[in-house]
């Protein structure tokens, strides 16, 4: 038990280091920018290609890409101290209006804080939610990609820190990344300020019920999208809390309206018994595998459902670890089946169903909302706020539990889930503008119950200090249909 906690004590430190490294690199990125194009705006917008993508207000090409790079390496090299001051809320709002930075000026004008902490690394000022480092050459590794009109921040990966990955373009993320901010360009909300002004100001549940109807017309659309490529099996694939269940009960209504009687099935039903589960390196159930799915019973089940032969679908019951008989699917034809589980992009999960009757969707909570310019909100924190609020809410799983497992989870997304989600026929964006707002009323209570010495303490912390920055937003206007119900109750739908 000792060496558990060891691990899980070791994961929220290396994650906590990750993200202080980001928060250095991107100051020592800002230093570079307002000295090589002084008065451009640079925007960190979204994870992407294991870095951050970025934009400046004008296209780049290559050669201004390295210039930035290498006057990034300059300041590194000099290893010149980060210093940090505590400021009063409107000394802070004056030294932004100078800086002429209206992202963060809007963003201190709309939080309830009286004093904040404000980075300088030389001239260069910014405001951070993770602390970066005491000198800009404790973060010596990145690169910057071109990827025009911006480019990628790539650092290194949280579980090492001494090794920087390659790049590898993500077009089809790109564009999803493109299509959300063209949501956010129709609500004019970008960032935390501008959210916590319209909640301020009355408009929040107007805002909830344009970005639950841009979610409905995505769905919407994606049905079209099957119905016309004539495909039989949809395989539905995302990381942890991602709203995966949801979305596949939504696309299947969807489905019934454009006359397709779709079959609905769980890759989570076909786990082996636990005594085939395989185990990681400590000898830990890994329900993360794909070797933990019984892969020969699911692909007949699909064949049978194919050719209009009655299964009895499994219900698997984790308590027990045992597959049990669920309900049969009668001799009808079906006309789609809808798969959902983490590893449903992944070809070894279906290699008996033809590749031609795939059509392929990822779904994840790639959050378009920004705190201000320079930082973003992470898609993880998006998806670990979520689970926070449903485990200990609807699964009686301790709050302390479910931080210390969440680097767990991450690593086994990113071997068993990213690698493949640019082989999506399809994507969706889970994220609701809006959400950390409602969430914050369910996730702040259980979060102070983290006690002070506990390793998950700090981390509890990070997350306590995120959700003060959003003004408080009522439930009752959140749809009972809706990806958030999932996460905190009220759905329509059963689970």
């Amino acid at each position: 038990m000792a060496q558990a906690q060891t691990v899980h004590t070791d994961e929220l430190d290396r994650l906590n280091e990750w993200r202080r490294y980001q928060s250095t690199l991107s100051l020592v990125l800002w230093g570079a920018v307002e000295e090589l194009l002084p008065g451009k705006r640079l925007r960190i917008d979204h994870s992407m290609s294991k870095g951050f993508y970025c934009t400046v207000e004008e296209r780049l090409d290559a050669a201004a890409v390295r210039k930035i790079e290498a006057r990034m390496k300059e300041l590194i090299a000099a290893d010149h101290p980060i210093q940090q001051a505590d400021f009063p809320i409107k000394k802070a709002i004056n030294l932004f209006e100078n800086l002429n930075q209206p992202d963060k000026v809007s963003l201190l004008r709309n939080i309830r804080k009286q004093r904040v902490t404000i980075y300088s690394l030389e001239d260069h000022y910014d405001m951070y939610m993770v602390p970066p480092f005491d000198s800009a050459g404790q973060a010596p590794r990145f690169r910057l990609g071109n990827f025009p009109p911006g480019f990628i921040l790539i650092f290194p990966l949280w579980q090492d820190l001494s090794t920087l990955p390659e790049f590898t373009p993500q077009p089809r993320l790109a564009r999803i990344f493109s299509e959300y901010m063209d949501w956010v360009r129709i609500l004019g909300i970008g960032d935390v300020g501008p959210l916590n002004h319209a909640i301020k100001t009355g408009s929040g549940p107007q805002i909830m019920k344009i970005v639950e109807a841009l979610h409905e017309k995505k769905i919407a659309n994606i049905a079209d999208r099957i119905v016309k490529s004539k495909r039989k099996v949809i395989l539905i694939a995302g990381p942890s809390s991602a709203g995966k269940t949801t979305f596949t009960k939504r696309l299947a209504i969807q489905l019934i309206v454009n006359g397709l009687m779709p079959l609905v099935i769980s890759t989570d039903d076909y786990f082996h018994p636990h005594s085939k589960t395989p185990r990681d390196a400590l000898g830990r159930l890994d329900f993360e595998a794909i070797e933990g799915v019984d892969i020969a019973l699911l692909n007949d089940h699909i064949l049978k459902i194919l050719k209009g032969q009655e299964i009895q679908v499994p219900k698997f019951n984790f308590h027990t670890g045992r597959r049990l008989k669920g309900n049969k699917t009668g001799t009808r034809q079906h006309h789609v089946t809808l798969l959902e589980g983490i590893h449903c992009l992944n070809d070894a999960l279906t290699p008996r169903v033809p590749g031609d009757l795939k059509f392929k969707i990822y779904v994840s909570a790639l959050t378009q909302l920004n705190v201000d310019d320079h930082n973003r909100i992470s898609t993880t924190d998006t998806r670990m706020i979520r689970r926070l609020v449903r485990d200990t809410h609807f699964r009686g799983y301790r709050v302390e539990k479910v931080l210390r497992l969440w680097g767990r989870v991450r690593s086994g997304e990113e071997k068993n889930i990213y690698p493949f989600q640019e082989e999506a026929d399809e994507m969706f964006n889970s994220a609701l503008i809006y959400e950390p707002a409602v969430l914050k009323r369910y996730c702040v209570p259980i979060i102070k119950r983290v006690k002070k010495g506990t390793p998950e303490h700090a981390e509890a912390n990070r997350i306590l200090d995120f959700l003060q920055l959003f003004n408080d937003l009522e439930d009752r206007d959140v749809p009972s249909n809706s990806i958030l119900r999932e996460f905190i109750g009220g759905s329509s739908f059963l689970y």
